[in-house]
């Protein structure tokens, strides 16, 4: 039911240093500007940096991955432990490295197949929720299947194929990264007003837009599924 990731916002106080911080150490480029927000291009999906102007603001302490060439890799470990405190970790045959931003978002670079040096997309995202049994139900409604389960259930991980959902009570992760709270996600869908349906009951609004639907769910992570173009 659901492709690929269009967008992730992210929550910043201040702009130029967020800007910054995004285009000096994972070498993105802005492709919009306005006066509260810059969007930058990881791959096909933007990642954009908000100021909590509107709603929704973007999303707070958000654990998101972007995915980097498996034979790139080495050099983002080299470039950036120079100024960070990395932690790595190893799930089969790739890596992936962890650091934080200027606003407390766990920022993971992880391998995943592809070409070039850089960043070339998002292939995950973490959201805290209150009822993991509940988040669960709403998010598989929309086709995501459970490819693993934490320690008693307090977490689990989804595929929509494209990339995946981590739903999170409230804790510390890898790299005492936590889930974002009122995390805003672009995501293509075959069938926008179709998806939207399928949580509708479950949800906490549903709200069309001129470029497709948001659904907030009951714990304040907004959705918005998009044609692919």
């Amino acid at each position: 039911m659901l492709g690929g990731p269009r967008w992730l916002a992210l929550e910043v106080k201040y702009l130029d240093r967020a800007r910054s911080f995004y285009e000096t150490f994972l070498g993105l480029e802005p492709v919009r500007e306005t006066d509260t927000e810059v969007a930058f291009a990881a791959g096909e999906t933007d990642l954009i940096l908000r100021r909590p102007s509107t709603v929704p603001r973007g999303g707070l302490h958000t654990h998101y991955a972007l995915a980097t060439p498996f034979e790139a890799y080495d050099g983002w470990v080299d470039r950036l432990s120079e100024r960070f405190d990395l932690v790595e970790e190893q799930f089969g045959s790739a890596k992936s490295l962890y650091f934080y931003d200027t606003e407390g978002n766990c920022v993971e670079i992880g391998q995943r197949e592809g070409e070039g040096d850089g960043i070339t997309g998002l292939f995950e995202v973490v959201l805290e929720v209150t009822d993991l049994d509940r988040a669960e139900s709403f998010y598989r409604a929309l086709g995501l299947d459970v490819m693993g389960r934490g320690d008693e259930r307090r977490r689990v991980r989804l595929t929509a194929g494209a990339f995946d959902l981590e739903l999170w009570e409230p804790q510390l992760g890898l790299a005492d990264g936590r889930g974002g709270v009122h995390v805003d996600l672009g995501v293509t869908a075959d069938d926008p007003a179709a998806a939207a349906d399928a949580v509708a009951e479950d949800a906490r609004s549903v709200t069309t837009l001129a470029e497709g639907v948001r659904v907030t769910d009951r714990d304040g992570h907004c959705l918005t599924f998009v044609s692919p173009e």
